[in-house]
């Protein structure tokens, strides 16, 4: 990994959106601009791995107004995103019912929100994570 003064900084601001779709938009625009990619969780924990023209050798990953998004990628956009899940997934898989498991428990505000899981996600490829090396290091602001 490059020495830590040499990392480029990107910066996604919590302004520019106000729901998962709007961060995938962030993303897209700030981190992987021109760049085809799967608008899940899943695809951008692979973002972060490198790749789509992302930056080898790690980054600093400034999130603006992270408070905002903090709100807004919340209990409510949680919920969505499970009932969305759930809607497209067979009712009678195991899958479906992990999904209605934890779309319950985020009813009740128990569990990570959105915005949790996307800084879960994130501090992985981060120090201490279990992909540390990926250097992906995140400073909410």
């Amino acid at each position: 990994m490059a020495d830590q003064t040499e990392l480029p900084a990107l910066v996604i601001d919590g302004r520019q959106f106000v729901d998962l779709e709007g961060f995938y938009d962030e993303i897209s625009f700030q981190l992987i601009p021109g760049a085809t990619w799967g608008r899940n969780l899943d695809a951008f924990n692979d973002i972060l791995r490198g790749g789509l023209g992302m930056s080898e050798g790690g980054f600093y990953l400034r999130w603006k107004h992270s408070h905002l998004s903090q709100e807004r990628l919340g209990w409510a956009e949680t919920i969505l995103w499970f009932e969305r899940n759930l809607a497209n997934t067979n009712s009678h898989s195991p899958k479906a019912r992990l999904f209605q498991t934890r779309l319950d428990s985020a009813r009740r505000h128990e569990g990570e929100t959105m915005f949790d899981k996307l800084v879960r996600i994130i501090r992985v490829h981060g120090p201490g994570g279990e992909e540390a090396d990926d250097g992906v290091h995140l400073i909410l602001e």
